[in-house]
């Protein structure tokens, strides 16, 4: 089966990205074909400027490519390299409802979160609904939080078909089964906009520094300590052996344990969890041409599945010649 993902280009990327998204894509680069896209259509409803935006495209593209993304059965590109979805997001907006972009909570959330109420901020389920649509995607990862964002893509897609006749595909939302919500180290959830990620391709020493500031309670060293209560050992569940969790929760329970150490040896085992990653990414820094040849070669393929589409919806509303 086809499946779609964007990834927004509007910062480093950090261990929640990668244990709550980018490594569940990864996984199913295996067993169905992938289109994987860098969303720098989206990302300018957050300001970025020239430089953040290409430089955090460049980033992504990285990150991808030095944690595993097959090029050979993963089709991966920059969104605004297929500006066809663009057109497909304008018509798809003359067929969707102001009550249903009204009443997307991505938006209030948005606004909550500080953000500027912008036409591009308000009308980003529709652009993202032609994300999915030009591609025929038939699955779509994302979390149990983000399933809202599929049930408005088929509404769309619902609204266009109902007017000009079954053009799309409706796509199935493919809920990740990650991990809890990785907390940052201020216990909220990781997030960019919290400024409370560990980055996973972090200097080493920066890794360290961060992990050790991690907020933890003040219990007493020689007081008995809860492990599912403390965010430090959350992360380690992400990065320990089965046998040595069990060895770090009997720690916690008998007391006479600092939460210093924990946050020590979760430092190494992060440093020594992305070290091949770090290494494949050095060399990939040394080849700029190489990534964006493997940009440039997503976007042909993406492209070509575009126009295909393209063609169906151009041909159902009447633009051209093709009803004459």
């Amino acid at each position: 089966m086809r499946v779609l993902s964007g990834i927004q280009p509007t910062g480093r990327q950090h261990i929640g990205n990668y244990f709550g998204a980018m490594r569940q894509h990864l996984q199913l680069q295996a067993d169905h074909e992938g289109f994987y896209f860098i969303a720098d259509y989206h990302a300018l409803t957050s300001g970025p400027t020239a430089k953040e935006l290409a430089g955090y495209s460049h980033d992504i593209a990285l990150d991808y490519l030095a944690l595993g993304l097959d090029t050979e059965k993963t089709v991966f590109w920059r969104q605004s390299d297929v500006p066809e979805v663009t057109e497909l997001a304008w018509i798809l907006s003359c067929v969707t409802p102001m009550g249903l972009l009204q009443r997307c909570t991505s938006y209030k959330d948005k606004l909550a979160n500080g953000f500027s109420p912008s036409h591009g901020l308000f009308a980003y389920p529709v652009l993202q609904a032609a994300d999915i649509l030009i591609f025929d995607s038939e699955l779509v990862p994302v979390g149990a939080d983000q399933k809202q964002h599929i049930e408005i893509t088929r509404d769309i897609a619902g609204y266009f078909n109902n007017t000009y006749g079954e053009i799309f595909i409706l796509p199935k939302e493919h809920i990740i089964k990650s991990v809890a919500i990785v907390p940052g180290v201020d216990g909220k959830k990781m997030s960019k906009s919290y400024n409370n990620t560990i980055e996973i391709f972090g200097a080493e020493k920066s890794v360290k520094k961060t992990i050790m500031r991690i907020v933890t309670d003040s219990t007493p060293v020689e007081e008995p300590k809860d492990p599912e209560n403390c965010n430090v050992f959350a992360l380690l569940k992400l990065v320990a052996s089965e046998d040595e969790l069990k060895e770090w929760d009997s720690k916690y329970r008998n007391g006479g344990m600092g939460y210093g150490d924990a946050k020590k040896r979760l430092a190494e085992l992060m440093i020594e969890y992305f070290k091949p990653y770090r290494e494949k990414r050095a060399q990939l820094e040394k080849d700029p041409k190489y990534v964006q040849d493997v940009l440039a070669d997503g976007a042909r393929r993406a492209k070509a599945a575009a126009v295909k589409t393209m063609l169906r919806v151009r041909k159902a509303v009447g633009f051209g010649a093709y009803n004459v």
